[in-house]
């Protein structure tokens, strides 16, 4: 584990309220399953951090061996994992996400 890059993910979930790890960005996501946490997060107007999981191998894996956790996005909010964009999906359906977002 990449001990440079598991500060950075620590200090990045600790400042932002929802942090994504994702692959490309908010304006330009490289998958599906990224578009698709941008899009639902956008929509109950909860603001996010992001940051390119492609950007550096290392970053990926030291994602991965962190959370347990083999696929993008990885998300956290309030300094926790939560997991990936089903997870999402699911607090998206049950109305948990629209209050965090607006509490």
């Amino acid at each position: 584990m990449n001990e440079q890059w598991k500060n950075v993910i620590n200090t990045k979930t600790k400042e932002n309220k929802v942090m994504v790890f994702m692959r490309g960005t908010p304006e330009a996501p490289r998958c599906g399953f990224s578009a698709r946490v941008v899009r639902i997060l956008q929509e109950v107007s909860l603001p996010f951090s992001s940051m390119d999981m492609d950007s550096d191998r290392d970053l990926w894996q030291t994602l991965k061996e962190v959370n347990q956790w083999p696929t993008s996005p990885q998300i956290y909010i309030d300094g926790e994992f939560i997991g990936g964009c089903d997870i999402l999906m699911e607090m998206y359906r049950s109305g948990e996400l629209a209050k965090i977002a607006h509490p």
